[in-house]
């Protein structure tokens, strides 16, 4: 089978190799899965980087979430053959190949309103999104959700969370672009970073008093305009460093300012609190079926493509998720 493989850490583009490789088989606990759809994430370039928490060993395929079909069942595990599931791949095998082995006990299904692309998108990014707002920051409806990079494949995911749960959202991007698939999303204002003073606008929009929620997974300057204009008794939630800066807290001013940080690693909720995980899941699937949550996929890519478009997200050219397909064949779309 095809697989894109990584032999020495550097850009995506340069380091990501499409080859032939043996096909993986179903160990113990594990799902052998024909994929249909991998979705792209920022941490896919940290892995390239070698700068992501997890460092696999050397070769290593990228692809940390996926759609897939259910081709054989591992001993010990459960799955039904031909089923469609959400999982994550077992590293150093990642996604972008034509097939991996996944940990059956993390496999979800995957949500019938969904085709295989926005179904891939909405793993990790939306639960994160799911812990983030809800479990971590508490948000209520009625409050002020500001969402850094609000086009972008995490923000879009808070965007929509945010107005499901009945807050005012004010979504930060940089471009006319992205301000244009913020304000598609929902996002109540758009604030362009690249014309605009982010911290006097988000003032100015809540009467002086600031935001009640900001979701931050830029870091750097970002995370330096949130401790600016969130309100009293805010909340900040760190959820990356995608601007490449991992910034210094000045805790007397959040002492002075009363408000909090709060970070958040979705990754450990799988290992601290996997139930957590299926009812967010369960959540996750009725605000689609209901229509108010759907993954915004500027572009479904084949997997010629995949190393092209793992350096576009890092670069932070792209809009929205930019999902791998398999199957998919020509042009991307």
């Amino acid at each position: 089978m095809r697989a894109w493989r990584v032999h020495e850490n550097g850009e995506p583009r340069e380091v990501m190799r499409l080859e032939d490789v043996p096909e993986p088989v179903a160990g113990p606990g594990q799902l052998l899965v024909r994929v249909r759809a991998a979705n792209v994430n920022f941490p896919d370039a940290l892995l390239c980087r070698g700068r992501y928490q997890v460092r696999p060993p050397l070769p290593f395929t990228p692809g940390v979430e996926l759609c897939a079909e259910v081709l054989a069942v591992g001993e010990g595990a459960r799955g039904e053959v031909g089923a469609r599931v959400l999982a994550t791949p077992v590293l150093p095998a990642g996604g972008f190949a034509e097939r991996a082995a996944v940990s059956a006990a993390s496999a979800l299904p995957a949500p019938e309103t969904l085709d295989d692309a926005e179904a891939a998108a909405l793993h990790i990014g939306y639960q994160t999104g799911w812990f983030g707002l809800h479990r971590r920051a508490r948000l209520q409806a009625g409050e002020t959700l500001l969402v850094h990079a609000a086009a972008g494949g995490v923000g879009s995911a808070a965007v929509q969370l945010g107005k499901a749960a009945g807050a005012t959202v004010i979504g930060v991007v940089g471009g006319a672009e992205k301000a244009r698939a913020a304000r598609e999303l929902g996002c109540d204002l758009v604030v362009d970073r690249h014309a605009e003073d982010v911290v006097s606008a988000v003032k100015e929009a809540t009467g002086g008093r600031g935001a009640d929620v900001v979701y931050d997974p830029v870091g750097g300057t970002a995370f330096t305009q949130s401790t600016k204009c969130v309100a009293f008794e805010g909340r900040i939630v760190v959820v990356g460093f995608a601007g490449g800066t991992v910034p210094a807290p000045p805790l007397n001013h959040v002492l002075i300012k009363n408000y909090a940080i709060l970070g958040l690693h979705w990754g450990l909720y799988n290992t601290h609190d996997p139930a957590a995980v299926r009812a967010c899941h369960d959540a996750l699937t009725k605000l689609a079926a209901q229509g108010a949550i759907a993954p915004l996929v500027s572009e479904r890519v084949p997997l010629e493509a995949a190393a092209d478009a793992v350096q576009r997200v890092a670069d932070g050219a792209t809009t929205g998720r930019v999902v791998v397909v398999p199957g998919l064949s020509g042009e991307a779309r």
